[in-house]
């Protein structure tokens, strides 16, 4: 499948401003018919060398020497031209992830969206000065850290790339792209306007390839600064101990098993959208998907009926027919999302939606599972699938002892009118994000987005992710 209207080479890399053919390549197929599409490069060591060696290029040239205002201008100017392709965009990655048609269209908007913020944020970030001694002025100043790796999942790249790579690039920083092996086009594509909107050579380089050799390699390089991993916790274990070797600080956004908890006096009219489209959104491969739906006993029967009802409307097909869920990335992935599902044989299957096609793509019916003990695999396990377990509890304490009964701290919600019980859980609830009466809050790009436990550490978003992309230097003048 070509490019177009992007006019990307197939298998090439982004090293240094110009288009690099690879010396080997990976086939990718399309999900939704498992036909091949196109070929990517198999990048190597020596590739991820030369693309560090042209971000240091980069960061010691024109990128370095730019102001915060003019890099700023930069990416808002990419920002602009991202939103003028965001049909061709949407498209592309429908085709290579098997995202629904609207939700790859809402992807591509994040991806302008962030530019547009950290463009404008970019010459907003300051230091500080600091009360000291008679005869000194102390004052702060936040410095990019030079070269930043970025290691891309498959299941939000574009959102992904906006929030790292821009947030990076608005610091000063020069950028090597490493996006998943199942979802390289649009973050070739994005390099592609990214360069044409005026990013100097050297700023943003993309190696595509495998995450054991190009990715590997990109973590363990001694000429990068810091490290951004969005993924599964085994990788982002791996890449900390690469990284832990050169003394590179990590930001790890990691799994979840994020909890909604659903009390007696909650607006269920209001909550049940959320409730399973938390769940199924992306065919449930989201890191802060709500898996797990607690409910207070006193409004249990009719949330499950409820959630039920819904989930037998759900359909599932090809990504290009946008219907509500579209399919898994790949045959692997889909073992493995069968694999959760037949552990579920034991449990009560509420519910489940529908298959509505006959193409040859990684198609899994979402499921609901009701009056699910707390401490089972698919309670406890991240699926990363369509598939979500109702829990039921009977107060407070209960519902606060399930939700923080798992090793991931993500996202939560919380669905009650009791303005203390809301405090109450905000405080109390291990989890990076805290959701009240709503789940997401629209994906704002100005909340700093991160977890606890294997959920990962550092933020990402809003100003935090700008902080997290710089180094603070203290500077103490004697003046007498």
């Amino acid at each position: 499948m070509p490019l177009s209207p992007f006019n990307i080479p197939p298998a090439h890399h982004l090293i240094g401003g110009a288009w690099v053919a690879a010396t080997d390549t990976l086939e990718v197929t399309d999900p939704s018919t498992a036909v091949p599409l196109t070929r990517i490069g198999r990048g190597t060591p020596q590739d991820i060398d030369a693309a560090v060696s042209a971000a240091h290029g980069a960061r010691d040239g024109a990128w370095g020497g730019m102001t915060a205002l003019e890099r700023g201008r930069i990416l808002t100017r990419i920002g602009a031209a991202v939103l003028a392709q965001v049909d061709a965009l949407a498209e592309l990655e429908s085709r290579d992830v098997g995202k629904p048609l609207s939700q790859a269209r809402a992807d591509a908007a994040a991806l302008a969206r962030y530019l547009e913020f950290y463009g404008g944020a970019a010459d907003k970030i300051t230091g500080e000065t600091l009360p000291y001694l008679d005869g000194y002025t102390v004052y702060t100043l936040r410095e990019p850290h030079g070269v930043t790796g970025h290691i891309v999942p498959w299941n939000y790249p574009m959102q992904i790339i906006g929030r790292s790579v821009g947030a990076a690039l608005a610091m000063g920083n020069a950028c090597v792209l490493k996006p998943a092996e199942d979802a390289c086009l649009t973050a070739l594509a994005f390099a592609q306007i990214a360069t044409d909107a005026g990013l100097p050579p050297g700023a943003l380089n993309v190696v595509t390839g495998l995450g054991a050799e190009a990715g590997a390699a990109l973590a363990a390089h001694p000429g990068i600064q810091h490290m951004s991993f969005t993924g599964s916790v085994q990788t982002g274990q791996a890449i900390q101990a690469a990284a832990a070797k050169n003394v590179v600080p990590v930001t790890l956004e990691l799994g979840g098993k994020s909890p909604q908890l659903v009390f007696d006096d909650a607006d269920l009219d209001r909550a049940l959208p959320f409730l399973v489209n938390a769940g199924i959104q992306n065919a449930g491969q989201t890191c802060s998907a709500s898996s797990r739906i607690l409910v207070q006993r006193g409004v249990y029967e009719s949330v499950r009926d409820r959630m039920a009802e819904a989930y037998r409307d759900l359909k599932v097909g090809p990504a290009l027919d946008d219907l509500n869920i579209g399919p898994l990335i790949s045959g692997r992935q889909k073992e493995i999302v069968e694999g959760f599902i037949a552990k579920g044989a034991d449990l009560t299957l509420a519910a489940q939606g529908e298959i509505a096609t006959d193409a040859a793509g990684h198609y899994v019916a979402p499921r609901l599972f009701a009056d699910v003990p707390p401490d089972h695999p698919l309670a406890q396990d991240e699926i990363f699938g369509p598939v979500q377990v109702l829990i039921p509890f009977e107060d407070e304490a209960e519902a606060l002892r399930i939700a923080n009964g798992t090793d991931y701290g993500l996202v939560a919600s919380v669905w009650t009118d009791s303005g203390a019980r809301q405090m109450r859980l905000a405080k109390a609830l291990k989890s990076g994000q805290v959701f009240i009466n709503n789940y997401g809050a629209g994906g704002g790009v100005e909340l700093p987005f991160g977890g606890v436990g294997k959920s990962g550490h550092g933020r990402e978003k809003g100003f935090e992710a700008l902080y997290g992309f710089s180094t603070l230097k203290t500077v103490a003048a004697y003046h007498g």
